[in-house]
């Protein structure tokens, strides 16, 4: 046994399910090495594309990604999927092969690159210890969530291997995802017990540290009267209680951003408080208590100041709460933010279906509501919703429901077009139970077309919607208005409906509501083969939330 076919056979042992990637010779016996243990390879048309669709399957499926690839070229294609999971602190373990000799052509720094993008950056440095520092890589990911990238040196991948192979102490599910550690601190829950005890309109933000605790934060909410809600990564999580004010944000609505700004306490649990997620701050009013429950200590300082942080596992510190305020105290909880008249107001406006709007449909091309809007219509419940980035990006992710938080993929952290395609297959990957949804913008869907054969071959029956501006959409919103040349952000037509079905998928072009008729046919049918809807929308002004978004710039 070599050293690249023993590193493949400890990550199989700590409990890898799937590895995407695309094969070179730096990285085929490793992956090969897996393949041969059980694990699922899924071939990626670009590295990039690759590692975003690790980045989504763990995200989806609560595992560690996997992501295997050549050395230099492989991995500088893979470093804006990299940097994406990196943000998003994804556990993720990226496999690089590596060229250390100066004079291959392939040779870069590659730790450094990782080190850049906030990457954790290891390397198998010996035979001896090829097994160990495999191991090491997946445990890093795995508990200390980050994004690692573990080089795999040329000289030694190829190097006799006689060690152990043993995965070590860290497998099976990610504790990102599951919350098995970070037990707070007694003092800490007292005083954020005392902040809740003194609140009469609380709203909780729910981010993606928390996904895993819906039971014990509604718990907890239902105790103290807070108003659920989320940010854009945690969709979905309190989908079904009749308090939830569903996104916080530039995609809330304004009952939603209403809420919010009265609110006397605002707690984020496992949820960064970002600028998107507090529309720049405006949401937090002056006087409005601030607490953040999160893993991370650094989390806790960033982006808005707070009255108080509390380390620890959002599942943890929900239920010491509800333990504190319940048992000692009982007469502190149940005023809260909970009304028939609040009530009545989230079902009648809590959802962006219920906000009146003009539909501008005409010449040619569909208002992106309506066709978000029948598309929702038409869709089965049981989907999960990937989105690329662009001036389209709010209408999917507001007007397509979700069941739940597994029903939303958001790779959004560092804010590139192009991941969202990817970012579907990763996620139809870990969830294969649930319809996948990738809504595209014209720009990235072209960035990431090659994926389209990816999709044909694995057989997936996803939906592309692709919101065609024949623009990139943002630019011409933000420069346009003050009377820059737009020609370079601006293009002709394209017959994406053509090119899909060059690729071997189904397609309809859609210019007005009664277009969707194609979709419903498809639906109907055995769905033998992807679709892709081709919609021309209008585009003569910026989404809601772009507008929202330029008023922080």
């Amino acid at each position: 046994m070599i050293v690249a076919e023993a590193v493949g056979r400890v990550l199989a042992a700590c409990g890898v399910e799937t590895v995407f990637g695309v094969v070179g010779s730096g990285n085929f016996h490793v992956t090969n090495a897996l393949v041969a243990s059980g694990v699922r390879y899924v071939a990626a048309r670009h590295e990039g594309g690759a590692t975003t669709m690790a980045d989504a399957y763990a995200r989806m499926s609560g595992r560690v990604g996997v992501v295997s690839v050549h050395q230099g070229p492989g991995l500088t294609n893979a470093m804006t999927g990299l940097t994406e999971a990196a943000k998003s602190r994804t556990p993720m373990v990226l496999l690089a092969g590596e060229a250390t000799e100066v004079s291959s052509n392939f040779h870069i720094d590659q730790a450094a690159l990782a080190g850049a993008v906030g990457a954790v950056p290891m390397r198998v440095t010996s035979a001896e210890g090829a097994g160990e520092q495999a191991s090491e890589a997946y445990r890093v990911a795995v508990e200390e969530r980050r994004t690692v990238l573990l080089n795999l040196p040329l000289d030694i991948q190829a190097a006799p291997f006689d060690g152990p192979l043993e995965a070590g102490r860290a497998s099976g599910r990610s504790s990102a995802v599951t919350g098995t550690s970070g037990a707070p601190s007694p003092g800490a829950v007292m005083e954020l017990a005392r902040l809740l005890s003194g609140s009469r309109r609380p709203v909780f933000i729910a981010g993606r540290g928390a996904r895993h605790a819906r039971r014990e934060l509604e718990e907890l909410a239902d105790l103290v009267g807070a108003l659920p809600a989320t940010s854009a990564v945690a969709r979905g999580l309190f989908r079904g209680s009749p308090w939830d004010l569903d996104v916080s944000g530039g995609f809330a609505t304004p009952l939603t951003a209403e809420l919010i700004r009265d609110a006397d306490l605002v707690i984020g649990w496992g949820c960064a408080l970002n600028m998107w997620t507090t529309r720049h701050g405006t949401l937090i009013s002056p006087g409005t208590k601030v607490a953040k429950v999160d893993l991370d200590p650094a989390a806790l300082k960033a982006y808005v100041p707070v009255d108080l942080g509390v380390v620890g596992d959002v599942g943890l510190v929900a239920s010491a709460l509800t333990t504190h305020l319940t048992e000692p105290k009982p007469e502190a909880a149940g005023r809260g933010y909970r009304s028939p008249e609040i009530a009545r107001r989230i079902q009648a406006e809590g959802r962006w279906r219920a906000v009146p709007y003009e539909d501008e449909s005409g010449g040619g091309r569909i208002d992106p509501r309506t066709l978000t809007i029948g598309l929702d219509d038409l869709l089965p419940r049981e989907r999960i919703i990937s989105i690329d980035s662009g001036n389209f990006m709010g209408y999917p992710s507001m007007f397509l429901d979700v069941p739940d938080e597994g029903g939303f993929c958001f790779t959004q952290a560092f804010q590139s077009i192009g991941l969202g395609l990817a970012t579907a297959i990763g996620a139809a990957v870990a969830r294969p139970d649930r319809l996948p949804v990738a809504a595209l913008g014209d720009g990235g869907a072209l960035m990431s077309i090659a994926e389209l054969e990816t999709v044909v071959r694995l057989g997936l029956p996803m939906v592309i919607v692709v919101y065609d501006d024949e623009a990139y959409g943002a630019e011409v919103h933000h420069f346009g208005p003050h009377g820059h040349p737009l020609d370079t952000v601006r293009f002709p037509p394209a017959d994406l409906a053509a090119i899909a079905r060059g690729h071997g998928f189904a397609a309809v072009t859609v210019t007005e509501r009664a277009d969707l008729a194609g979709v419903a046919e498809w639906l109907d049918g055995p769905r033998d083969r992807p679709l892709l809807v081709h919609a021309k929308v209008t585009g003569e002004h910026g989404s809601w939330w772009l507008e929202e978004a330029f008023k922080g710039h």
